[in-house]
């Protein structure tokens, strides 16, 4: 007798799986559709039919509406996106291929498609039944028994995972498969807006568990636990409670397990070979209903012609993307050469420098380039080769290492290629090297091609190349204190880690250059990104000196206002509580002060108390003001005052900023280590924080160099609104001009609150913000807002013109660009979700505007950068945050360099209509200049 094996997949879950699977790169058929989910699916289908033959097979889907979990935790999943309008559209098709199959679907109204398969895969157990639950989402693990298994097709295609009970234990570091739904509990899970305890990950839920084995043996031993985590069981015991019900998969619904209903039966080839044929699927029809079972009757041939439609193209690429394994290091012939003795390590440098064109990666001993020590080199001159180069820990004998190939990495003309070359260089510059070649960067090249995705490598080389590349958790381990350094890895996997990074960077190299001059970008990578990674390091590699001794003082100060506030708040409220608890301050606000409440309560039952809605309170009740003050200090405090001093750099005694060239789809820069960028300025006490940047000795000074309403004067240019121009030509207030156009009253009689309002409007504009918005924002009726939009649009016609026309053009192109032909892709604009559509729209208004402001930026620190080196000046660009940039200043040189800063970044897009006005400062410290 063979076998008894129960298949149940996860409609909804498999859908999505397949969906975004092909994201970067959807399946676009000739009619326009979206095939990507419908393709995915039906090749898993496929594939367990083919490969695995079960004997009993269904598909389970979601109910339309509400689940039971919704009865007593109405936010449940409310945080979920709408689902995409192309997976609407393809779960019609999907559930008929499943019936053209003749596989039974099960849903059942109120229950989840999980909740469905456990009740059915418990059954089917006992019966004697094998049962593989298909399902990507983690939540089955909890089902897993000796007989009932998860059944995890990769993302990619490569292969699949079964899971059984020691896979599952092993995997979740857990002794019983019980406990899975306790550490869920514990860590919750965003995904399904499950809140669990804040603060609790899976190692920490792993901990707890290793120690009190449930969720309710930690809440009933939570007294023995310490510190913050105490606190957090017990203030939130009840959430834990909550979200452990929430995980747990019911396996009691409303349906039963009938062998013969779910017996593999034939399928409908008439009826599959029409839904082939709608959907253009060539490829798959040939390999489904030529070579699959008997059917009840129909067509053996679809199709008589090598047909080469967009279709066939997607479904070939969607074949191969799923079927195919991806390649790795281990099944890729490959020759990654170790090069360790000197004289090797000179006949490398030559075969460089004759070579012209290489790529060039670093391994280090972190991820902070300021203060990594080198590891090895690697370089590659062509595919599948490559060459490692291990660094000495000794750092005498490391320098001496890197002397050896200063010539070719300092040579003007050579093109290094890499990933993420900033990185490299920088590396290199604490060694002495300047790298001056042509630069070839494929992680900008991504970013300049698709900014809103992501741009690593491992990505780069599983969508482009359908290459899985060696994990660097596999040489040190994950993230945490046992972590180790890349210095402790064995040569020889070193050697391969470090080869194929550059190996398949070359490659990534070769693909994707050409795309550049396709998407027209070319020029934008050539005259700006790739100049600006020069500026970067540099401006990195300089730092900013802060005063460590000011701060220390200052956080003193701060400490003393924390304390008097709390006692204040204290005394109001009548009790102590913890004030940093948004739960307690909720509690204490509105149900022991009584003060009223007018908002929805927060996805997990509480108050909110965010400084939006403490804020409309808090002239009313001095208490929420003084919440308010409390949190304005305490953050400050820890979040820069503390924090900047253990950032100072011991080699430099300078804080270095790391700055994002490939993160913000606008095209703005970004910086962390710290975010400069977030710097406070509103309140008095956050401008303090500036005062602690300062010159690096007393023969320098800080300058400040400031746009002045750029966007707003972008917006002018590029909708060539001729009011908004001639305001400023003329040197007029632009808030001031607007009011008195749009208010009909002289420009000398605006009042402050007409110029207010027009100054938000002026701005809301600029991100396609509509009458609620802005009715929100001014405190106004929404129609009043209305009107104040109408009159605004009809004194400035021309953008109103221009909103039009971009948004248009977005709808037809897929894209807008900046005055730079920087593209920002608006793949949702023609979404008949109007939430989505609209959002959209907005894009497209407001990215032309900021990315060319960040493109002027951008041309103005490399104009800048290089009149500097020109005349060889020892004032060095700091910092840049927006629309400012900050120079550390050598005092002799002032006079001289404020005019060139001033003229290139007036000019740094010639030839405008609107004039473009700088302001400059200096000071002792950066507030002084600002």
């Amino acid at each position: 007798m063979s076998e008894k094996k129960l298949f149940l997949l996860d409609g909804h879950a498999l859908v999505y799986r397949a969906h975004f699977a092909f994201i970067t790169r959807p399946l676009i058929n000739s009619k326009g559709m979206n095939t990507s989910a419908i393709t995915g699916f039906v090749r898993t289908l496929w594939d367990i039919m083919k490969n695995e033959k079960p004997s009993h097979i269904a598909v389970a889907f979601d109910p339309k509406g509400d689940t039971f979990r919704h009865e007593y935790f109405p936010e449940y999943k409310a945080n979920r996106d709408a689902t995409p309008e192309d997976i609407v559209l393809a779960l019609p098709y999907i559930r008929d291929i499943v019936d053209g199959f003749d596989i039974p679907v099960v849903s059942i109204p109120t229950f989840e498609a999980d909740d469905a398969i456990g009740t059915l895969a418990k059954q089917a157990e006992k019966e004697g039944f094998k049962v593989y639950m298909v399902t990507p989402d983690k939540d089955y693990a909890q089902l897993v028994s000796e007989n009932i298994f998860m059944y995890k097709p990769s993302r990619k295609g490569n292969g699949v995972d079964v899971l059984g009970v020691e896979e599952i234990l092993d995997q979740w570091n857990i002794s019983r498969i019980e406990q899975v739904i306790d550490v869920l509990g514990l860590q919750g899970d965003s995904v399904d807006n499950i809140p669990g305890i804040p603060g609790i990950g899976p190692k920490t839920a792993v901990k707890l568990l290793a120690e009190y084995d449930t969720v309710e043996g930690i809440i009933e031993h939570a007294e023995e636990l310490k510190g913050k985590m105490k606190e957090r069981v017990i203030e939130y015991a009840d959430q834990a409670m909550l979200s452990k019900q929430l995980a747990t998969i019911n396996t009691e619904v409303p349906c039963e397990f009938d062998a013969d209903k779910y017996k593999i039966s034939v399928m409908n080839k008439d009826k599959l070979a029409e839904i082939f044929k709608d959907l253009e699927f060539r490829t798959l029809a040939v390999q489904i209903l030529e070579n699959g079972r008997n059917s009840s009757g129909g067509q053996q041939t679809l199709f008589k012609t090598n047909a080469t439609s967009t279709g066939d193209t997607n479904e070939v690429r969607a074949i191969a993307a799923h079927s195919v394994a991806e390649k790795t290091i281990n099944d890729v012939e490959h020759e990654y050469i170790l090069v360790d003795a000197t004289d090797a390590q000179i006949a490398l440098a030559e075969k460089l420098k004759t070579a012209k064109v290489f790529c060039f990666d670093t391994e280090t001993t972190g991820i902070d380039a300021n203060a990594a020590e080198l590891v090895g080199l690697a370089f590659s001159t062509k595919a599948h080769h490559a060459y490692y180069v291990p660094v000495p820990e000794d750092q005498a004998m490391a320098q001496e290492v890197v002397e050896i190939f200063r010539s070719v990495l300092e040579d003007p003309d050579v093109t290094i290629i890499g990933q993420n070359l900033k990185y490299d260089m920088l590396i290199m510059k604490w060694y002495g090297i300047e790298i001056n070649g042509t630069l070839e960067d494929t992680m900008i090249y991504h970013y300049l091609l698709e900014p809103d995705l992501r741009h690593k490598l491992d990505y780069l080389a599983e969508t482009y190349i359908k290459y899985q590349m060696v994990p660097i958790e596999s040489l040190i381990g994950k993230k945490g204190i046992k972590q180790l350094s890349m210095r402790s890895v064995e040569i020889d996997k070193a050697k391969e880690y470090a080869g194929e990074d550059a190996d398949i960077t070359l490659q990534l190299k070769d693909l994707l250059e050409p795309k550049l001059k396709e998407n027209q970008v070319d020029k934008l990578y050539r005259e700006l990104e790739a100049p600006l990674i020069k500026v970067l390091v540099d401006l990195e590699f300089a730092g900013v000196r802060v005063d460590a001794d000011y701060l220390h003082a200052y956080s003193e100060e701060l400490q003393q206002l924390i304390k008097e506030k709390e006692k204040e708040i204290y005394q109001q409220a009548g009790s102590d509580f913890n004030i940093a608890s948004p739960r307690q301050v909720g509690q204490i606000l509105f149900e022991r002060m009584k003060i009223p409440y007018r908002w929805k309560k927060t996805k997990s039952g509480q108050y909110s108390t965010d400084e939006t809605k403490l804020t409309e309170l808090s002239n009313d009740h001095p208490i929420v003001n003084d919440i308010l003050k409390f949190r304005g200090y305490s953050k400050l405090k820890s979040t820069y005052v503390d924090a900047l001093p253990k950032m100072i750099n011991p080699k430099s005694g300078r804080i270095h900023s790391s700055f994002n060239q490939a993160l913000a789809a606008t095209g703005r820069l970004s910086s962390n280590n710290p975010n400069l960028q977030n710097i406070p300025i509103r309140t008095p006490e956050g401008r303090r924080v500036r005062e602690a940047f300062i010159p690096r000795d007393q023969n320098h000074i800080l300058l400040a160099a400031d746009y002045s309403q750029i966007e707003l004067r972008l917006i002018a240019e590029i909708s060539n609104e001729e009011a908004m121009l001639d305001a400023f030509v003329k040197g007029q207030d632009i808030h001031a001009a607007t009011a008195s156009k749009v208010y009909g009253v002289p420009i000398e009689e605006v009042s402050s609150d007409q110029r207010r309002n027009a100054k938000t409007v002026n701005f809301s504009i600029i991100y396609g913000a509509g009458a609620t918005n802005l009715s929100q924002q001014l405190g106004i009726p929404r129609k009043e807002a209305t009107a104040l939009i109408k009159a605004y649009f009809a004194q400035y016609n021309g953008l109103k013109l221009y909103m039009d026309k971009v948004v248009e053009e977005a709808r037809e192109n897929g894209y807008v660009s900046t005055l730079l032909g920087r593209r920002r892709y608006l793949r949702d604009i023609n979404s008949r979700n109007g939430f989505i559509r609209s959002n959209a729209e907005r894009l497209a208004i407001n990215s032309p505007i900021q990315g060319s402001a960040a493109d002027m930026i951008k041309v103005a620190m490399i104009d800048i950068h290089h009149a500097f080196q020109e005349e060889n000046l020892k004032s060095k660009m700091i910092l840049q945050v927006h629309d400012e940039l900050v120079f550390d200043v050598y005092t002799p040189e002032l006079e001289r360099i404020k005019p060139i800063i001033e003229d290139k970044m007036k000019n740094a897009i010639p030839d405008l209509k609107v004039p473009i006005l700088v302001s400059m400062d200096t000071g002792n410290n950066w507030l002084e200049a600002h």
